[in-house]
């Protein structure tokens, strides 16, 4: 039972003009098709340690060396994608009163978490996502990962994600990054952001 590219959870025009079609087609066809068919492909060699990439992400090392780096790049950007589809909403949504809380508690205002996820994305040098987890304490972080490095691989569970990879903005945002994360935020899917939170509680 391979890996499946999930569909997206609206059409690709849906998020416009936030996020262009263009760049949600080959975002989605072309780069996260290849995350799972470079996945699929580094698992059929392994067929012993299965296919829950949370699982196996969870504990790096236990996946077999000579596939490691493949799992690592490949099935976290499948599950960094996956995620991140449906941390998108064409519809507004409002922020529930449960994750509000935990970021005034955590940052002292939604603005300072704002300000500090921006930061986060901003200053991620090259390529990377930009994160709101839950820590093994079960409070609210912000952090920054490389390449396709998920939190999942430090013990952390991620709410809300950014992809800051430049194939996820520079067709319409060029080489402006601050622009394509400040439009993020009138975009987020906070109902699925507070699914999320009351999963990892």
């Amino acid at each position: 039972m391979a890996i499946i590219l999930p569909d997206l959870p609206y059409a690709y025009d849906a998020l416009e003009p936030v996020f262009d079609t263009e760049t949600m087609t080959l975002h989605h066809d072309k780069h996260h098709a290849t995350y799972v068919a470079n996945v699929n492909a580094a698992l059929e060699k392994h067929p012993e340690i299965g296919e829950d990439l949370e699982a196996l992400l969870s504990n790096v090392e236990s996946i077999p060396a000579d596939i490691r780096q493949a799992v690592i790049n490949n099935g976290g950007g499948h599950l960094n994608h996956a995620l991140f589809w449906e941390l998108l909403s064409p519809e507004k949504t409002e922020i529930t009163e449960d994750v509000a809380a935990a970021i005034n508690e955590a940052f002292g205002s939604f603005e300072e978490f704002q300000a500090v996820f921006t930061a986060a994305a901003t200053t991620r040098f090259g390529s990377g996502w930009a994160w709101l987890v839950v820590n093994a304490e079960g409070k609210l972080e912000v952090l920054s990962t490389a390449n396709q490095d998920t939190p999942i691989m430090d013990g952390k569970k991620p709410i809300l994600a950014l992809d800051v990879w430049e194939h996820a903005y520079y067709l319409n945002y060029r080489n402006v990054r601050p622009n394509y994360i400040k439009a993020f935020f009138e975009i987020i899917n906070w109902n699925k952001v507070a699914e999320l939170y009351a999963a990892a509680k």
